[in-house]
Formats: C-alpha cells, sequence, structure tokens
C-alpha cells in the first residue's frame, strides 16, 4: 500500500493492470449477449472492447519492459500504433451508430441488468476524469505510453456513454416519437465518433512528429 501510493510507476502499472481486466470482463459480457439476445450490436461492442483491451495490453507490455519515460522511441511507436488501431475501430463505431438509426433499435438488458451497466458507465466517467486531472501531476515523465492509456480509457468512457443512452431510450423512452430518438442517438454518435477520430488522428500526427525530432537527436 505504501508503495502505491509513493510510487508513481508502479501505481500506474496497478491501473493497467486493472483497466485491462476489466475491459475484458466487459468485453466477454458484450459478447455474451450477443449471443444470447442475437444482437449485432452488442456483437460489434464486444469486439470494441476486445480491441481497446489489446492497446492496454501492449501499453502495458512495454511498460513492463521499459518502464515509463526512458524509451522515447518505444514509446511513441506504441502510442501512434494505439492511434491507428483507434481509427479503424472508430469505422466500426461509426457503422453501429448508422445501424441503430436506419433500425430505430437499441441495446436492450434484462431485468435490473440495464442499471448495473449504467453504474459501470458513471464508474468510467469518474475514472476518466481523475486520470485526466492526475496525469497533470506525471507530466514529468513526458511518457507517451501514459497518455495512450489516458485517451484509450476516454474512449472506452465515450463509448459506454453512447450504449447507455441508446439502452436508456429503448427502455425508457416509449413514449418520445421515433423522429426525435433517432435525432437523439445521431446527435450523440456523431459527437462521439467525431472526438474517438480527433483523438485517432492527433495520436497519429503528433507521434509522427516527435519520432522524426527523436530519430534526429538519437542521429546527433
Amino acid at each position: 500500500a505504501h508503495r502505491y501510493f509513493s510510487d508513481v510507476s508502479f501505481k500506474l502499472h496497478i491501473s493497467l493492470y486493472l483497466s485491462l481486466g476489466l475491459n475484458v470482463i466487459y468485453a466477454v459480457m458484450k459478447f455474451t449477449f450477443g449471443l444470447r439476445y442475437h444482437s449485432v450490436w452488442f456483437g460489434t461492442l464486444a469486439v470494441y472492447y476486445f480491441l481497446l483491451a489489446v492497446m492496454r495490453f501492449l501499453l502495458l507490455h512495454h511498460a513492463n519492459r521499459k518502464g515509463f519515460g526512458t524509451d522515447r522511441i518505444g514509446e511513441l511507436q506504441s502510442y501512434r500504433l494505439c492511434g491507428m488501431i483507434l481509427m479503424v475501430m472508430n469505422i466500426s463505431l461509426t457503422g453501429v451508430v448508422v445501424l441503430v438509426i436506419r433500425k430505430n433499435e437499441g441495446f436492450q438488458y434484462a431485468g435490473y441488468l440495464i442499471y448495473i451497466m449504467a453504474m459501470y458507465a458513471f464508474y468510467n466517467i469518474i475514472t476518466a476524469v481523475m486520470n485526466v486531472v492526475k496525469y497533470r501531476k506525471y507530466r514529468k515523465y513526458r511518457s507517451p505510453v501514459m497518455s495512450a492509456a489516458k485517451v484509450v480509457s476516454l474512449a472506452a468512457t465515450l463509448v459506454s456513454m453512447l450504449s447507455r443512452e441508446t439502452a436508456m431510450l429503448t427502455q425508457f423512452g416509449s413514449t418520445d416519437s421515433e423522429q426525435s430518438r433517432r435525432i437523439m442517438t445521431a446527435c450523440t454518435g456523431a459527437g462521439v465518433c467525431t472526438m474517438i477520430l480527433a483523438m485517432a488522428v492527433y495520436m497519429i500526427y503528433h507521434a509522427t512528429r516527435e519520432l522524426k525530432y527523436a530519430r534526429m537527436e538519437e542521429a546527433k
């Protein structure tokens, strides 16, 4: 416990392990729901969360081998790779949003399961905000792996918000008109996809530029 609160690197390792574990569990749950309810959307989101888990695993693997802030070129390469994966994943997410809007359907949960999923979404939001605040204290490490971990958490949070909204509209929005539900889903989906795409583009651009400078410094 003392090391967790005093050693920043150790604390970030633990956070990555916990995030990876939760991500895998969530991906398995989405896949199970997809099979049980014959839902294409649950299946697609399962793949989405699985790829988020892959990115977290790559970041954790690099951190275990090199630590944080010690291998800038390697970290920038991992950072750029995460941006590329995120961009590809955003295509599938956009497809999910289009399907939900066209069919005017959403994610459905049995019984009280929707409240459990809502609690998990709120947990994601709180964790993402806390990570943004805490990361400001770790800027001295100048670690792209830390930055990538923060972006992955934020992307997961945005998708959780989107899926919770569609589930709430499906389960509790029966009095709303079909057109209003579609407009709400379209606006939120467009906002989420745009934000994730912007993060992915920035990661690729920033990493490519920084890699160029880092290699020039290394060659001197």
